[in-house]
């Protein structure tokens, strides 16, 4: 703990002294992420450091996989700045604001149309609420399509009374107690020990997710549902962004830009693909059965309900926008 401390202060010395030197010299800023190398959100955000640098002062150095922060303690670190930069999972943050786990809700916007209309409507009220802590939005990035990691075959919702779930948020923590899992939120880096200690004995997350955690070493079987398109999103300090000249502030953008449509189709190239690696590891996959299917959409009409009683107005009317469109 005291070198990660170490670390980040002599990281944040080094990005300071730069702020201090102004626009003439060359800019470096520490990133953190949660995840591996070989996630396509890391990879995604390694082409973004890449144009950022080919177009502005800046000079962006990633410390992915958890290795200089925990992923569900990024946002605090970007708002506190402690890090200029950083990518951050929306769903974590449900708890502070209902309209983080909006694309949560199971079939609420299942396909990349929908959650792409959902992630444009709710762009305007995340910038209202980053910008009151001193943070902006760069880019969102979507998840996959979801499913069920189990040791056993899943036929009916039966299947999962009972069961110990992993999940990422309060709304799939909520769903999965309305399947009949018993449901825990879980971070991303625990999952393995839970599994050890017998806390879980079941996910639901994208074949990403899996892979990323060697899912086939503690579950057998992948049902995959899509349901729900969960969003990331790389958000920098406003002090540090502020700071730039305003044509690296273009830079920036711009390299944002194109890394959120280039998120988006990374996303949807890469279910079928890692379904297959999951095969390959011996896992048996599947689509969800009709039951399980048409169970989790009443249950999406029913959270949606309940998520009108506890969001604001102005989150409200992002929903009905959205629903109105449809």
């Amino acid at each position: 703990m005291a070198w990660t401390r170490n670390r980040v202060a002599s990281a944040v010395a080094g990005a300071a002294l730069a702020f201090a030197s102004g626009p003439a010299l060359a800019v470096d800023w520490i990133m953190a992420s949660g995840y591996s190398e070989d996630n396509f959100h890391t990879k995604n955000i390694r082409m973004f450091i890449d144009d950022v640098q080919k177009s502005t002062s800046v000079k962006i150095t990633l410390n992915s996989n958890d290795s200089l922060i925990k992923h569900d303690a990024i946002k605090t670190a970007v708002q506190r700045g402690q890090v200029p930069i950083g990518e951050i999972r929306l769903g974590v943050y449900g708890n502070e604001d209902p309209m983080y786990i909006l694309a949560g809700l199971p079939f609420i916007a299942s396909t990349y149309a929908e959650a792409w209309l959902l992630k444009d409507l709710q762009k305007g009220y995340f910038e209202t609420k980053f910008a009151k802590d001193g943070m902006r939005v760069l880019y969102y990035a979507p998840w996959p399509g979801q499913g069920f990691y189990t040791k056993v075959p899943v036929a009916t919702t039966e299947d999962f009374k009972g069961r110990k779930l992993r999940i990422y948020s309060t709304a799939t923590q909520k769903m999965g107690e309305m399947l009949g899992f018993n449901a825990t939120i879980l971070p991303f880096a625990e999952v393995p020990q839970a599994f050890s200690t017998g806390l879980i004995e079941a996910l639901f997350t994208s074949p990403q997710t899996g892979i990323d955690i060697q899912a086939w070493d503690n579950t057998s079987h992948f049902t995959y549902a899509g349901a729900i398109l969960s969003k990331n999103a790389v958000i920098v300090s406003e002090r540090y962004f502020s700071a730039l000249p305003d044509a690296d502030k273009a830079g920036i953008l711009a390299a944002a830009e194109k890394a959120e449509l280039r998120a988006w189709e990374m996303s949807a190239k890469t279910t079928a693909d890692q379904i297959e690696v999951l095969k390959k590891n011996g896992m048996s996959t599947s689509n969800a059965p009709a039951q399980v299917i048409d169970e989790m959409k009443k249950i999406g009409l029913v959270m949606m309900e309940d998520w009108r009683k506890t969001a604001s107005p102005e989150a409200v009317a992002v929903l009905d926008r959205y629903l109105a469109l449809q």
